[in-house]
């Protein structure tokens, strides 16, 4: 069995950061290990290769959940299956959510978290092209760009929203209110950077880190209450390391989970249910799941606009491959989405409750497994969601066998306040596209259709036709109490020398994409584990 000091796994986000920070000291040895391959794929840094990629089992997993909605339809929850993990295959939209959702963190007892502790960590990472100012960075690790005005539809939407009383702004992520703009992204130069190209590749040929790929761990391994390493499988061989200091789980809100469970850390009776023998009666392990359900809302525009002609025949997909690889421009270097937009669903609010993204493209019916397909005529996507809904899911095994598929219960629109506020956000994406310049291109929505108006029409239209945000929370949260999974460390109560950094550990949900809090988490919590060694 192979030594380590510290072992970390999963290599997204958050395990590309604790690599970073941990084996910049020669005397520590590290080991990250990553269930996926090496992320060569050139799909990767291709910014729209996502949709490619999103039905490519080689390249992510698909996690089912329990069906759910009028239908009893199974959604798929798409996750990172290589270097970078999620950050590989996501849509690059960078968001850090809002100063009060770091603020609330500390308020629940978590001290460290506030935004006065974030704010920091997120100019230290960040290299805006914007330049550095009071509330952003420049010259840090992970860059961050816009890209403006590659279609005419687009200046439409923001004149749009600019006639509703939201802001322009060119940094998204400047201010909390009410605002719209070209995405923020983490493109450099037309290509994606991910967690592995901010934070990993600049560092892989330290002699003290090594990369593991192809390596399914299964199990944490205890000893006398303390995590001592992991076993697992590499390309369908045992694998097994040793941790002298700490393990670190770094593998999201559905696969963390998952991992403690497996290792015998969560509710007693559930595991004993499975067959797995009991180390820790941790309860909240797989509960607290909260999730971004996306209303998905396409028109047709009246002229010939957007990216579809080009992108729904194999001759423009060549061409516009073609400008790609020649300029680094084109619907291939930008980002999912064009526009990004934040607002109220409720006048009397602080601050804006919903998100909405919206492209110059749109899609047939997704089908899991299969790459995304566009629409031959002209069309425009919209996806809005609730910012921080308070319904909660949950994780859990049915099997102690590692292979057997996660029960998921979603559980969307659960509470009142999902539900109410999930009307208000649908109804909200109307009102923009049914005003100014934006109202006269449009020709008529096609989904989910003028005929949805009732407001559990519209609550089934979420359930039926939306999809997940791919931004789970919640699954190993913190908190100061006994029975929260991790401490306001991260440390996993009940077991010594084990900790979760990913974005299972959030209560609570931050009020946007995940990708840059994630790894702003990861950069604070290696903070945290350097003071502890």
């Amino acid at each position: 069995m192979t030594e380590f000091d510290y072992v970390i796994v999963g290599a997204g986000p958050a395990g590309c950061v604790l690599a970073n920070r941990l084996s910049a000291d020669p005397g520590v040895n590290v080991l990250l290990a990553e269930a996926g391959d090496a992320d060569t794929n050139p799909l990767i840094a291709m910014p729209r290769g996502f949709g490619e990629l999103l039905g490519d089992p080689a390249s992510v997993w698909h996690y089912p959940t329990r069906p759910f909605g009028p239908t009893q339809r199974v959604e798929y929850c798409v996750r990172g299956k290589t270097l970078g993990g999620s950050s590989s295959v996501n849509g690059l939209v960078y968001n850090r959510g809002n100063g009060a959702d770091y603020d609330a963190l500390e308020r629940l007892g978590n001290p460290g978290w506030g935004w006065d502790d974030m704010l920091p960590v997120f100019k230290k990472i960040e290299d805006n092209e914007l330049g550095p100012s009071e509330v952003r960075g420049a010259g840090g690790p992970l860059h961050v760009s816009t890209v403006e005005g590659t279609d005419p539809l687009l200046e439409d939407v923001i004149t749009a929203g600019t006639e509703l009383g939201w802001r322009r702004m060119r940094d998204l992520n400047a201010t909390d209110e009410e605002r719209i703009g070209y995405a923020m992204a983490t493109i450099r130069d037309g290509q994606r950077v991910s967690a592995a190209n901010a934070f990993l590749h600049p560092v892989m040929d330290r002699p003290n880190l090594t990369v593991a790929l192809c390596t399914v761990l299964d199990q944490v391994v205890l000893a006398g209450g303390r995590a001592v390493g992991v076993r697992g499988r590499q390309n369908r061989q045992t694998f097994e390391a040793q941790a002298t200091r700490e393990v670190l789980l770094a593998t999201g809100s559905l696969a963390t989970p998952k991992l403690l469970q497996l290792s015998g850390i969560g509710p007693a009776a559930a595991l004993r249910l499975v067959g797995v023998e009991v180390e820790v009666d941790s309860p909240k392990v797989g509960a607290r799941l909260r999730e971004h359900l996306a209303f998905m809302l396409q028109f047709r525009p009246a002229e010939d606009l957007g990216y579809n002609k080009l992108l729904s025949t194999e001759a423009g997909q060549l061409a516009a491959a073609e400008q790609y690889q020649r300029a680094r421009r084109g619907p291939l270097a930008v980002p999912s989405f064009d526009i990004v937009g934040f607002f109220k669903t409720r006048p009397e609010l602080d601050r804006p409750d919903a998100q909405f993204q919206i492209a110059p493209i749109s899609m047939l019916p997704l089908e899991p497994g299969k790459a995304v397909q566009v629409e031959q005529e002209p069309g425009m996507l919209c996806v809005a969601y609730i910012l921080r809904p308070d319904s909660e899911g949950s994780i859990q095994l049915t099997s102690a066998d590692p292979d057997a598929p996660l029960d998921i219960d979603a559980n969307y629109f659960a509470t009142e306040h999902d539900r109410t506020t999930a009307v208000g956000v649908l109804r909200g994406m109307r009102r923009l596209f049914a005003t100014g310049p934006l109202a006269k291109r449009i020709e008529r929505e096609t989904l989910p259709g003028p005929t949805v108006q009732a407001d559990q029409e519209i609550i089934d239209a979420g359930l039926t036709i939306g999809g997940c945000g791919y931004h789970a929370i919640g699954t190993c949260a913190m908190g100061p109490n006994d029975d929260d999974v991790v401490d306001p460390r991260l440390r996993v109560r009940g077991v010594t020398n084990l900790r979760v950094v990913d974005a299972s550990v959030l209560p609570i949900m931050v009020s946007g994409n995940l990708n840059g809090p994630v790894s702003a988490l990861a950069w604070r919590a290696a903070d945290y584990i350097l003071e502890d060694a």
